[in-house]
């Protein structure tokens, strides 16, 4: 299924000289850079009925005129799956996720997933593409994600993305007790040998990583990060690199090991904690439609906060032995 888009704009006088797709960027800002530069090159969008390359020169006077189909999403069928909502308005609906939610429908998690949550809530969110869905948590990651609900919020948050001015900070408990915070800033991609996991290589994109130290207990520390960018599981990567591997975390924390001198508490709580300890904890944004700044924060999940006090009486308890 898919919309017709029908758009018409005069090239001003003072946009002489610049790039057709830099131009139409401007006159038609509800769309995302992407999406033009698309249009361009396959003939939908046209100047004086002409088709021009992108980076082809205007004068000025030019009508612009886009006739093209935008795909809708109706592959995929509304699901009543609850929503924690922390804010929702006309362009933007923030949430806060739950472990074991796959966020985009894929192999192996065709239903069930948030978009087709977001499919129920918000019916004319399908006419946005993907769904408004401009970011991603891993399905065991728990916390704040914001979802745009028309293609004009959605191309702005894109925008905040790829700028660096969304905010995004997290919580998470590592394996071994950090001596301090720091930056990592090693590029990602693919594994080389496992197509499924993420590494740092030296030819991947850029990814930094800002973490500081909020607690240290006896074998594990718990942190907060801040992420400059947004690599498929960034974090996990990062510390895992820096020999600090998230609690948890099936893909890249290693072979499960107890600690020495653990407590049947302790040894109970790690067995049975089996999703890596990642919690999107504050969210940090421009409003797409009035520019006023909002920022959100969520409590750790129940699971996260009984590792911490677990983990908080074995180092009491030890101190005490000591």
């Amino acid at each position: 299924m898919s919309e017709q888009v029908e758009l018409e704009a005069q090239v001003p006088s003072e946009m002489f000289g610049m790039r057709l797709d830099q131009a139409v960027a401007q006159l038609f800002p509800e769309y995302s850079r992407s999406r033009l530069q698309g249009w361009i090159k396959d003939g939908s969008l046209t100047v004086d009925s002409e088709v021009r390359k992108p980076r082809d020169k205007l004068s000025g006077g030019e009508w612009v005129r886009v006739a093209a189909q935008l795909e809708l999403i109706d592959d995929h069928q509304p699901e009543a799956i609850p929503l924690d909502i922390v804010y929702e308005d006309d362009h933007i609906l923030v949430i806060n996720k739950p472990a074991g939610l796959v966020v985009h429908p894929a192999a192996g998690h065709a239903a069930g997933t948030l978009l087709n949550a977001l499919l129920h809530h918000c019916p004319s969110i399908a006419h946005v593409p993907r769904a408004g869905i401009v970011h991603r948590l891993d399905r065991d990651t728990t916390g704040l994600m914001v979802v745009a609900k028309t293609i004009p919020a959605q191309t702005d948050l894109v925008a905040q993305l790829q700028e660096r001015t969304m905010g995004r900070e997290y919580e998470a408990v590592v394996n071994g007790v950090m001596t301090g915070g720091g930056c990592v800033e090693e590029p990602m991609g693919r594994h080389p040998r496992n197509r499924q996991k993420m590494a740092v290589v030296g030819v991947g994109k850029e990814a930094i990583t800002h973490y500081r130290v909020l607690e240290k207990f006896r074998v594990h520390t718990h942190i907060r990060l801040k992420l400059e960018t947004g690599r498929t599981h960034q974090i996990r990567v990062h510390m895992a690199h820096i020999h600090y591997p998230l609690v948890g975390d099936p893909m890249y924390g290693g072979r499960f090991q107890l600690p020495k001198g653990c407590s049947n508490a302790m040894r109970e709580t790690l067995k049975a904690f089996r999703r890596q300890a990642l919690h999107a904890k504050r969210l940090e944004l421009w409003h797409p439609e009035s520019g006023e700044p909002m920022a959100w924060e969520v409590d750790l999940p129940e699971d996260m906060q009984q590792l911490l006090a677990v983990l908080k009486r074995d180092a009491e308890r030890y101190d005490y032995e000591l």
